[in-house]
């Protein structure tokens, strides 16, 4: 679901650069300023080696369970003690500490880059509010590749309709907690998004001893080791499996896509914004 008040788009192309923003009295700013929400985490580290790198963006400051520094950078325990820091905000954390941070968003107009899964309804509506007010983007999977497999199972539906099953597998590291992946759920959507809603999800069949119904997608979750993330889409058909699949190699991926989602939103208006929309503005 996306909501936004029609912002003008620019042409992208490559990493996106920021462009600069001029205040009353200030120079125009050459430098996007990030903080980092989950910094002591796997992504929260593999982000500050990524944005070291770059010389449009740097991290000012990080959120973390507990105070302190991380290689020079000031880490706060809530989102209060930021006092402002920062021209956006990237999530890599929770659905407790999301929660925590949307009405500080709220407060300092502060741009947010989503990348945490599992949210409740309830918490995704709160999201869908702060938008109106405070550029969103909000995607549980920001890399390239997996955005154009959405698209790739779009087509495929629209081709191979009801005629084909459509099964989903997923794998990931043993550390992750919930299931079905974010990301396996985005790829049901576009399926069933372009069937117009007619599919409904299976997520266990242990319990149940029956036939396939045609127009159920099943969803499947493997956890084990250190997989960053493998997501599978069967279309099985009369003699024949058409697989689509991605793996994920490294964290880098999704990292590098949550940078140019920052990047992007920090020109953007008030509005709840995904990759479809950045991709489509490169």
């Amino acid at each position: 679901m996306q909501q936004r008040e029609c912002p003008a788009r620019t042409s992208l192309s490559g990493h996106l650069p920021h462009l600069p923003v001029t205040q009353k009295g200030k120079e125009a700013k050459t430098m996007t300023e990030l903080v980092i929400q989950g910094i002591g985490g796997r992504m929260g580290h593999v982000l500050c080696d990524m944005i070291a790198q770059r010389d449009d963006c740097k991290v000012v400051a990080g959120i973390d369970l507990h105070a302190g520094e991380q290689n020079g950078i000031p880490v706060f325990a809530s989102p209060e003690s930021l006092a402002g820091r920062g021209d956006v905000i990237i999530d890599f954390s929770s659905p407790a500490a999301v929660e925590k941070i949307l009405p500080y968003c709220e407060a300092h107009k502060t741009p947010i880059v989503l990348c945490t899964t599992g949210m409740s309804d309830e918490l995704n509506l709160k999201i869908v509010q702060l938008s109106r007010s405070v550029p969103v983007f909000k995607s549980a999977n920001m890399s390239l590749g997996i955005n154009l497999l959405i698209e790739l199972c779009k087509r495929a539906s629209a081709i191979l309709g009801g005629a084909y099953d459509v099964e989903i597998v997923e794998q990931h590291h043993h550390n992750k907690v919930d299931a079905p992946s974010g990301t396996a759920l985005m790829l049901a959507d576009a399926v069933n998004e372009q069937a117009g809603g007619a599919y409904h999800y299976v997520y266990d069949r242990a319990s149940v001893r029956e036939k396939r119904d045609p127009m159920e997608i099943g969803i499947s979750s493997v956890r084990g080791g250190s997989i960053v993330g493998d997501h599978e889409v069967l279309f099985c058909g009369p003699d024949e499996v058409v697989t689509l699949k991605h793996t994920a190699y490294s964290r880098s991926v999704f990292a590098n896509g949550a940078i140019n989602a920052a990047l992007y939103l920090a020109k953007k208006e008030p509005g709840l914004y995904n990759m479809s929309d950045l991709i489509a503005e490169r």
